[in-house]
């Protein structure tokens, strides 16, 4: 039987709708402090959907690797999780999205392997100089803070309860916070990088400006989304639309 008109013109509509697109990525995500690759299932879904590979890595010491949580584990420990992710899993041409401290790592990443990288998406996220740490960004309000919720060598902000069902924020190492980066490779500056800065409704700024700023200066792309600072959470559709424009 031959398919009506209204049949037809559905089916064409969907297959439309669901096509592959042209070009696909290869995203490898770095959350924030406290978090976890857990905090981004939404987002990779949304991107697997659409035919893009997605790899989220959990730092040591975070989310199912809270088990792992020391005071020995630094920034270099973090940056070799994500560096080890890439090589291990053979990855090139890899978009690297860095949230929030994941920047401090994104950007040692970088350093360590430019060659891999097909470009890297700074999200509300520190972006350092070499010779900083992400504890000389927070400036001295963050470092009383992490100093009044510091214990054994471990970050214990008030939203971090043992009582809250996994998944969940767990604590964070301190050393990645005082850990100086030291950047050697001139090619990672050569490396195709972009920054987004989220901002709540209503307003212009955040406490992530500053590197927006820093971005803007380096004259790199600079988007700016209505959302709290994890979009992942909040905003994961209007996230992974902007980031499908980037690459």
């Amino acid at each position: 039987m031959k398919p009506s008109r209204p049949i037809l013109a559905a089916l064409f509509t969907f297959v439309a709708a669901t096509q592959l697109p042209a070009q696909r990525h290869t995203y490898v995500i770095v959350h924030g402090a406290w978090g976890g690759g857990w905090d981004w299932r939404v987002v990779d879904s949304l991107l697997s959907a659409q035919g893009h590979q997605v790899y989220r890595v959990t730092l040591t010491g975070l989310g199912e690797r809270a088990h792992l949580a020391n005071a020995n584990i630094g920034l270099t420990t973090h940056i070799c999780d994500v560096v080890n992710t890439i090589s291990w899993e053979q990855l090139k041409d890899v978009v690297v999205v860095g949230h929030s401290y994941g920047g401090m790592v994104i950007t040692g990443v970088a350093d360590r392997i430019p060659e891999r990288i097909r470009a890297l998406i700074y999200l509300d996220a520190f972006l350092p100089e070499s010779g900083e740490s992400a504890m000389k960004l927070v400036g001295a309000d963050g470092a009383s803070f992490f100093a009044q919720n510091t214990r054994d060598g471990l970050i214990h902000p008030p939203w971090v309860t043992p009582d809250r069902p996994i998944p969940k924020d767990v604590p964070h190492p301190l050393k990645t916070f005082t850990d100086t980066l030291v950047l050697t490779n001139p090619a990672a500056r050569q490396v195709r990088a972009s920054y987004i800065l989220t901002v709540d409704k209503g307003a212009s700024t955040d406490g992530f400006s500053p590197y927006a700023a820093r971005a803007r200066a380096r004259g790199w792309p600079v988007h700016q989304m209505e959302a709290d600072h994890t979009p992942e959470r909040s905003a994961p559709r209007e996230l992974v639309q902007l980031l499908l424009r980037l690459p």
